[in-house]
């Protein structure tokens, strides 16, 4: 496990695709839960040509300040904009908490890990490979598996339905807090709290299906 709870997280990276089409998708939420954060805060991002990225800083508490970061490089080349500037500024990739998409994990579910594998997402195999290491903290948001037959870039790249939207915008709530309750509290707890409530809300939905099966 990585020493990331004893660094403290000093950077979030949501992972997004810069322009008007891809706004709202599924592969954008990185972009919006860093939106949400930001908006409470009262604070804007401003465009860094230098690290390829729109960037702000928020205080969450005595002393405490986190950095913002929404690469503008696209999704595939995510690294290219978030190491350079970790690199610059001395902050270890166990001190970067990266926001991103999964489509593996059921819609609205949160994971918060230390490390592991970019799981096929390729904004974070960027970050992973630029970083020269698996040790980078990540929060997957999931965004649901596709239900009819569009391959994985036309579903990540889709904006959630009408009947999904409500559990989308719950999702990105709670991942805000949970991003801020890990920079606060650290890494441990905010996986025992999130994560915890994410498989809590699974299992309620595994057993409202049990109960209305004939």
């Amino acid at each position: 496990m990585s020493d990331s709870t004893a660094q403290g997280i000093r950077l979030v990276a949501g992972l997004g695709n810069l322009g008007r089409e891809y706004e709202g998708t599924r592969h954008n939420v990185g972009f919006a839960v860093l939106d949400r954060i930001a908006s409470q805060c009262g604070v804007s991002f401003v465009k860094e040509t230098k690290w390829d990225a729109f960037i702000t800083k928020v205080t969450v508490g005595l002393g405490l300040e986190l950095v913002l970061l929404k690469p503008t490089t696209f999704m595939n080349l995510s690294g290219d904009s978030v190491c350079e500037y970790a690199r610059f500024h001395r902050i270890p990739s166990a001190a970067a908490l990266v926001v991103l998409d999964d489509v593996a994990l059921p819609l609205g579910a949160l994971r918060l890990r230390t490390e592991g594998g970019s799981g096929g997402q390729k904004g974070l195999e960027s970050v992973l490979i630029h970083f020269s290491t698996e040790q980078v903290p990540r929060l997957r948001i999931g965004v649901g598996g596709a239900s009819d037959n569009r391959d994985l870039s036309s579903h990540v790249l889709s904006r959630f339905s009408s009947e999904e939207q409500n559990a989308a915008g719950e999702a990105i709530e709670r991942a805000a807090e949970a991003v801020l309750c890990t920079a606060r509290e650290g890494m441990i707890p905010a996986m025992n709290l999130y994560n915890a409530a994410s498989n809590s809300d699974k299992s309620s939905k595994q057993q409202d299906t049990t109960a209305i099966q004939p």
